[in-house]
This record gives C-alpha cells, sequence and structure tokens, in this order.
C-alpha cells in the first residue's frame, strides 16, 4: 500500500512538471486557454496531491530495501551540499542578483544539488527512487529549457541585494532544517 502510494505519488507529481516541461508555448496551448490562474491552480493541486502521496508513502516505507551501506563521510558530503542547494533556492525567488544570472535557473540547479547529495547519503532502494526521480526530471527539464532557447534572467541588472538576501536567507533556512526541522520533518537527524 505504502509503495504503490509513493510510486502513484512520483507519477502523479512528475507528470504535470513533465508535461509543463515539452507543452506547446503560444496562443493554443492549454495554459493559454485555461487563463494562467486557472491553469496554475490545476497545476498545483495535482502536484501538491503528488507530493502528499510521495511523503506520506516514503515516510511508511520502512523497513527500507538496503541496495548499499553509505559510508560515513557521505553525510559529510550532504551536509555541505546543502548549504549551496539552499542558496541557489532562495536566489530562484529573490530579486536578481549575480547567482541568479550567471546560474540562469537556480531552482533547476538547487534541485540537481538537493537531490545529488541525498543520493550520496542514502543508499535504499526508496531513496534512490526519490532522490533520483528529482534529479533526472531536473537534467531533462534543464536540457529541454536550453533548447526552448530560455536563457534565464539575461538583460537583467543584477542588484548584490538579490545575492545577499540569497545568502543570508539560505543559510537561515540551512541552519533551521541541519540543526532542528529535518528530525521533526523526516525523522532523520543531521547534526549530532
Amino acid at each position: 500500500m505504502y509503495l504503490t502510494a509513493f510510486l502513484a505519488g512520483l507519477a502523479i507529481f512528475f507528470i504535470p512538471h513533465f508535461y509543463s516541461t515539452f507543452r506547446a508555448r503560444g496562443a493554443g496551448d492549454i495554459k493559454a486557454r485555461m487563463g494562467p490562474g486557472p491553469y496554475m491552480g490545476l497545476y498545483s493541486l495535482v502536484t501538491l496531491a503528488g507530493f502528499g502521496l510521495i511523503v506520506w508513502g516514503y515516510g511508511n516505507l520502512k523497513p527500507w530495501i538496503p541496495i548499499w551501506d553509505p559510508p560515513v563521510w557521505t553525510r559529510h558530503v550532504a551536509l555541505t551540499l546543502m548549504l549551496p542547494a539552499l542558496i541557489l533556492l532562495v536566489s530562484a525567488y529573490v530579486p536578481a542578483g549575480y547567482i541568479k544570472r550567471a546560474v540562469k535557473h537556480p531552482m533547476l540547479a538547487a534541485v540537481k544539488v538537493w537531490a545529488l547529495a541525498h543520493l550520496v547519503a542514502n543508499g535504499d532502494l526508496a531513496s534512490i527512487i526519490l532522490f533520483g526521480s528529482f534529479l533526472l526530471y531536473a537534467v531533462i527539464d534543464r536540457i529541454a529549457v536550453k533548447r526552448r532557447g530560455d536563457l534565464g534572467p539575461v538583460g537583467v541588472n543584477p542588484k548584490l541585494t538579490g545575492d545577499v538576501v540569497a545568502v543570508l536567507a539560505g543559510a537561515a533556512v540551512y541552519g533551521a532544517i541541519a540543526f532542528y526541522l529535518h528530525p521533526i520533518l523526516f525523522g532523520v537527524a543531521v547534526v549530532g
């Protein structure tokens, strides 16, 4: 039951994401026909439902099937990679700074770094499926974005303020997750 929910959640979450990655753009596409508000509302509801099933299914898939036993040092690699991942994530949502301009698509970069960090530190089948799916999607989406000619915030005059906010807020979120929230939300202590 939990495995079914987990896999169904992945499918429900990624189908709209892949559709969005490869959908036709322009006056006749579904977003234009539905309108941006209803389209994003439906997209959000479907992906939230998928995300909920992923979390519920993954959280209950215990005992996990071990594939390999990650050495202790891989936890340090994951901890190290998560700081830039969270800075990249925040930089995607703050006014464009030099980080956003250089990376072009910081959200996708953040997902790739996050997924890689967690793949390195987890050796069970459920984690490999979960984090591998996100890594694969982010790589495919980045290739598709590049082929579409979406160059990110080109022509935007970057402000150092955006970078300062991204670094400070990313570091704050990192600290909150690493030292407090990770064991509460995910049942695994990262530090200590």
